[in-house]
């Protein structure tokens, strides 16, 4: 099986082609794949198959480390966008791409950045079903309370904002995380972002996401935070910094149309031995 390995701002996945595999990705294969020291170590799979209709490139799943699978991911989505682009599946700088969360669509502005149309974030959504219309709430987590902006942006994500760097330096994610992400508030589970404003329109924020923990970067809690900040009354465009780099964020007042722009690199190509995929294929 073939396969290549991209980063963007740390935030790394397996790419294949749907045609290039040699078994079904169940759950306990894509942990395996994924595994850090046992398999090809990545942060999730980026699985590309032809579309199921005209006027699209692709279409786009996407698989946490954990083995389910996810609507959305701002930083997958753009290092599926230029491994298409470098794979000749299409020629063209604006195009559209099939995922779970709907359509998005990409323009490529150079060979290592995008910005992807990742359509309407809203505040309401099945993935919070007791939440008010605003998206605010309150919940307990770690021993303490925690105030939150809910935002569905292809998938749940749930924004906490902080007085500042140094207190959101100080969290501990590890404890924090997983009360948030499996809290009965969030029947589908979610993502959770921490953030604290740094200058107008610039952020800092730290993501926990759902199945993986804490990561380096994510396109989508960048997002979550993003619109966050903005219905707290901050500007748009938005820069949100992460470990990993810094991403922008683009966010229409009227409607929370949102546009995401960052960068994404190849690592390297690769493909699996023949006694891994023979593990592989016994792993049901």
């Amino acid at each position: 099986m073939e396969f290549e390995k991209w980063q963007a701002l740390g935030n790394d996945y397996v790419i294949v082609a749907a045609q290039d595999l040699p078994f079904e990705l169940t759950e306990a294969r894509i942990r395996a794949i994924c595994a850090a020291h046992t398999g090809v170590a990545a942060d999730g799979i980026l699985l590309l198959s032809e579309p199921d209709e005209a006027g699209y490139v692709a279409r786009l799943r996407i698989f946490n480390p954990d083995g389910s699978e996810a609507e959305l991911s701002g930083n997958g989505a753009r290092e599926a966008v230029l491994y298409l682009r470098r794979h000749d599946w299409t020629d063209a700088d604006s195009f559209a791409i099939q995922t779970a969360a709907g359509d998005i669509r990409p323009r490529i502005t150079s060979a290592t950045e995008c910005t992807v149309d990742m359509g309407r974030a809203t505040v309401t959504s099945p993935s919070y079903p007791s939440g008010a219309d605003d998206g605010r709430g309150e919940l307990e987590a770690a021993g303490g309370t925690w105030s939150f902006q809910f935002v569905q942006v292809g998938n749940p994500q749930c924004a906490i904002r902080v007085n500042d760097e140094h207190e959101l330096t100080q969290l501990e994610l590890q404890e924090i995380g997983p009360e948030i992400e499996h809290n009965p508030l969030f029947p589908n589970r979610t993502n959770v972002s921490w953030f604290a404003e740094l200058a107008r329109g610039r952020i800092r924020a730290r993501i926990f996401e759902r199945g993986v923990g804490e990561t380096s970067a994510s396109g989508t809690g960048a997002t979550g935070a993003a619109v966050a900040y903005v219905l707290d009354g901050g500007p748009s465009p938005v820069t949100v910094v992460l470990d990993g780099g810094e991403l922008t964020v683009e966010i229409s007042a009227t409607d929370l149309h949102i546009k995401l722009t960052g960068w994404a690199v190849p690592v390297f190509k690769g493909a699996l031995a023949d006694t891994f995929i023979e593990e592989l294929h016994a792993t049901k």
